[in-house]
């Protein structure tokens, strides 16, 4: 049986240019001859499909034909022809079948598309993935009344609707991140008749997650734990629900939840632990944070680079400096390695303590390990040990900068002036001053400041010295 009808001329093909889908041009792993067809196809008018055919003399096998459908969506009246060109020739398999009718759903061919169903349909080859195919392209258009009924429309065109089948259309409506209440509108009709698992009650999560509301997740929550209890294979499912708390800014009582699903052994996911690390971060939560990350190691979850480099923020901000370095230290055991800025935030933080000793260590390791600190930790380290009698530790740092080409280089030029001229330097004190004068390096005004204080606690001469270096820094 022919299920399709009359159509259009080429021009008025793409009056409304359907969604882009793959197109022959996007791939390089189509075979030759599906490329030839193609090209055919994307060139020629409908009623010029079957003499180009004819003309190329191909035997297309059907995994070619799948295959000149399946890059061909951006076509859809001469892939009707080519289509209806094959089925004269050999019988379409189911593959094709469901192709030409997600073609024609996605490109709007809504009453065509039907043709082809009820043709699949003689031909016993309808199956649950044509249905999900016309969920897509309804809800896609906004038709989502039209998926509801194609939905119950699946019994009678022999195809038993379960929970699969549920799930499709509440998947493909919660697409559109405002129509969450008429999924659940279909979900309140069908849920007698067809029972939920886990991962309907994802789905719905999910959309009430995008909507934020948080009273008709709470809800849903008790409803599926009556309904079909507690399993760690609901993941995605407490994953969805307690994102919605977090991004409702109800973290208190998205840490309550999870203690409760903690005690039944069901946990979230990473993404509900990263949300709920960041919403910690804004509070300066360390105490929570610190329980939430032990929960989370308790789960088979590996965090990721970004939420370690969070938690370890969030401990430095708190002055944990031990724990940060545990953290650091056990992040190669998880198969996590810490890049620059891991590094970066913990050396801030010895810094910022004025622990000299570690922070001298601890720089001999980021240069180890291949890890630059930036160019405002280079400066504030120089001024620490300096001002903590560590001065070849600060050249160390400055012969870095150097070397390494570190920019903007002002901060640690700067620091490196007020250091020597502290110490009573002047000789390298004059020597760094002169050169930084002669190139680009600026001098700021209240390195000035500091170096005429320092000059004056060394005496005359010093203050000679600094008269005669401001008046060129002056003019300079």
């Amino acid at each position: 049986m022919d299920p399709i009808q009359a159509v259009k001329p080429l021009e008025q093909q793409f009056e409304n240019p359907p969604k882009k889908y793959p197109s022959y041009l996007d791939t390089n792993e189509l075979s030759s001859r599906a490329r030839i067809v193609c090209e055919m196809l994307a060139r020629v008018y409908p009623g010029e499909v079957e003499t180009g055919l004819s003309t190329l003399g191909m035997n297309l096998e059907p995994e070619v034909v799948e295959e000149i459908i399946k890059f061909s969506y951006g076509y859809p009246e001469t892939v009707v022809m080519f289509f209806k060109w094959v089925g004269s020739r050999q019988k379409h398999s189911p593959l094709m079948w469901n192709l030409i009718v997600d073609l024609l759903g996605k490109n709007k061919m809504f009453d065509q598309m039907w043709e082809a169903i009820r043709s699949m349909k003689q031909e016993g080859v309808l199956s649950l993935t044509t249905f999900v195919s016309v969920f897509g392209s309804y809800c896609e258009v906004g038709k989502f009344s039209e998926a509801v009924m194609t939905f119950d429309l699946m019994k009678i065109y022999g195809v038993e609707p379960d929970v699969v089948a549920v799930n499709s259309l509440l998947s493909a409506i919660c697409r559109d991140e405002t129509q969450t209440a008429k999924a659940y509108e279909f979900f309140e009709k069908v849920k007698t008749r067809i029972s939920p698992d886990g991962d309907t009650y994802a789905i719905l999560f999910e959309g009430w997650e995008k909507e934020r509301d948080v009273a008709r997740a709470k809800t849903l929550f008790g409803e599926m734990v009556v309904n079909v209890g507690w399993s760690s294979k609901y993941t995605s499912a407490y994953d969805a629900f307690l994102t919605t708390l977090v991004n409702a800014s109800q973290i208190d009582e998205a840490l309550n939840f999870l203690q409760v699903m903690k005690g039944k052994k069901c946990l979230p996911g990473l993404k509900f632990f990263s949300n709920a690390l960041d919403s910690l971060v804004q509070k300066n939560d360390s105490v929570n944070a610190l329980s939430l990350w032990d929960t989370m190691m308790t789960g088979e979850l590996t965090p990721t680079l970004t939420m370690y480099n969070t938690m370890i923020g969030l401990l430095c901000n708190n002055d944990e400096i031990a724990n940060a370095f545990q953290f650091l230290d056990n992040m190669p055991y998880r198969g996590v390695f810490a890049d620059s800025v891991t590094y970066n935030v913990v050396f801030r933080c010895l810094i910022k303590n004025k622990k000299v000793k570690e922070a001298g260590k601890f720089f001999t390791e980021m240069i180890k390990n291949e890890q630059p600190p930036t160019p405002a930790n280079c400066s504030d380290a120089m001024s620490l040990f300096f001002d903590h009698d560590d001065p070849e530790m600060a050249y160390e740092v400055w012969a870095y900068v150097k070397e390494e080409g570190v920019t903007p280089v002002e901060d640690s030029a700067n620091a490196l002036l007020v250091g020597l001229a502290s110490l009573g330097r002047l000789s390298e004190f004059r020597r760094n001053f002169e050169k930084f004068l002669k190139g680009t390096v600026k001098i700021y005004e209240s390195t000035m400041e500091k170096l005429k204080i320092a000059c004056q606690r060394e005496g005359k001469k010093a203050c000679e010295l600094y008269d005669d270096l401001d008046r060129k820094w002056r003019y300079s």
